[in-house]
């Protein structure tokens, strides 16, 4: 189906770079800025994005206790980074059982963000303090850090590049050694910027990501920025059945030798895989 949109409120228009409220019908908002993209994508926006609905494939025990910031399937298993001050670590799961089989701590004072696989290495983000740690994948023993200014949100990678949210409408390509900026782009819908973006995953040459506090993933093009496609946990979110407002959807990976997608929330107590509608 073709998504619909109405546009809540209309006083916002009146105000420059005011938040734009986008609803699916009786759904959630996507936040979008009320201004047209200044990314330095010419590529025109096509039609409308389809809005997917996916279908779950199988259900896994996860930590309800962790605040998921963000999620890698790597060589085999799966990487979680859990997020709070105090609190933060990037550690490996047993899919089946949920249970943490090795663990690395992340400074008390920082709150840890989005994790990326690239090569035999994991690249952590921090929310604000920029430092990205990097992990030997393997034993999930430190070896090294990097610096990047602005904020960590989420975090995922190409294969050429690490790709970076930072809560606004834009994704950051970095060197994936030395984090130094290589582009940016403006992911827009229907050529408004769309904010919030956070936890990210490439798929099939697209990179996927949650909105923060909304029940929809999107589909972006990495050139353009354009949203291709508004895939909807709306389901999801309503059998997890939360009463804590932070335990959102956050959390994507990708299993590309078994192409099996994975999502799941913070302080959610399961994990999904799911299957998408080929549009």
């Amino acid at each position: 189906m073709t998504l619909r949109w109405l546009v809540l409120p209309t006083v916002a228009l009146a105000a420059a770079g005011a938040a734009l409220t986008l609803r699916v019908p009786d759904g959630p908002a996507v936040q979008q800025s009320t201004q047209p993209s200044a990314g330095r994508a010419t590529v025109p926006e096509r039609a409308r994005p389809p809005l997917l609905t996916p279908r779950i494939v199988a259900r896994f025990p996860h930590d309800a206790q962790a605040f998921t910031e963000g999620l890698v399937w790597h060589d085999g298993a799966m990487y979680e980074s859990v997020g709070l001050e105090g609190r933060s670590d990037v550690r490996r799961v047993d899919l089946a059982t949920g249970k943490v089989t090795q663990r690395a701590v992340i400074p008390p004072a920082q709150f840890g963000e989005g994790l990326a696989a690239h090569g035999d290495r994991l690249v952590s983000l921090t929310w604000h303090d920029g430092i990205a740690h990097l992990w030997s994948a393997r034993t999930l023993k430190q070896i090294g850090t990097a610096r990047y200014t602005g904020e960590g949100w989420g975090l995922t990678s190409d294969g050429r590049s690490l790709i970076r949210s930072d809560g606004s409408a834009t994704l950051t390509f970095h060197d994936p050694v030395t984090l130094a900026e290589q582009r940016r782009v403006d992911v827009t819908l229907n050529g408004r910027a769309v904010t919030q973006i956070n936890e990210l995953e490439w798929v099939d040459g697209q990179v996927l990501a949650n909105v923060w506090h909304t029940p929809f993933v999107l589909r972006i093009d990495p050139v353009s920025g354009h949203v291709t496609a508004i895939i909807d946990l709306r389901a999801i979110v309503a059998e997890v059945a939360a009463t804590n407002p932070e335990a959102v959807a956050n959390g994507i990976a990708w299993d590309a030798a078994r192409r099996r997608l994975f999502v799941t929330g913070k302080l959610w107590p399961t994990m999904f895989e799911i299957a998408l509608p080929k549009r």
